[in-house]
């Protein structure tokens, strides 16, 4: 890893603090915010690529867990890492992960519906694979409750999704950071 990368890594935890500015809006039923943040996810991995998006997202849980209020609505410290929204939370690593996996793989081809289902099933599908069992239990409501619950986020997701995938698209024409040999 070179200071480039460094570089980088901290640019999209940044990105991730900025996005935190912008008021989250929780539905009461759940107690899990809606955040641009979800979207900061996507990007990293479709701009960095998987490795670098997943240490993106690991510097910014760090610095959250230090007590930075990073998060939407302010919120920082280790208390976060353990209420409703934690696996929401630990599932942007993974996604970050996934996402920046799926695109190098089809980075010759990239093209707007492979880009989109890299942020689909990472940005969405993975996120909240790890984030409804966990509601669920520390929410202690039945994992149907919880999912069926959830499905109320997933339509600013897909909003979040094209948004991304115009700017993960716009990035590889113009500046990428993900070679062909990624």
């Amino acid at each position: 890893m070179n200071t480039k990368d460094i570089v980088y890594i901290a640019l999209f935890a940044a990105l991730m603090a900025v996005l935190g500015v912008f008021p989250p809006i929780t539905i009461p039923s759940l107690g899990v915010p809606i955040t641009a943040q979800s979207m900061g996810v996507m990007l990293a991995g479709g701009i960095l690529g998987a490795k670098r998006g997943a240490l993106s997202m690991i510097l910014f849980l760090v610095l959250v867990a230090a007590g930075l209020p990073l998060l939407a609505g302010g919120r920082g410290g280790m208390g976060v890492f353990s209420g409703a929204s934690a696996g929401f939370i630990y599932g942007w690593i993974v996604a970050a992960y996934v996402v920046g996996m799926i695109v190098e793989r089809s980075w010759g081809k990239l093209n707007m519906v492979t880009a989109a289902g890299a942020c689909i099933l990472g940005g969405i599908v993975v996120v909240y694979a790890m984030g409804v069992p966990w509601l669920s239990v520390t929410a202690s409501i039945p994992f149907m409750k919880a999912f069926m619950g959830s499905m109320a986020y997933v339509p600013g997701d897909l909003v979040k999704v094209v948004v991304a995938t115009g700017v993960i698209l716009t990035v590889k024409r113009s500046y990428p950071l993900i070679s062909a040999k990624a």
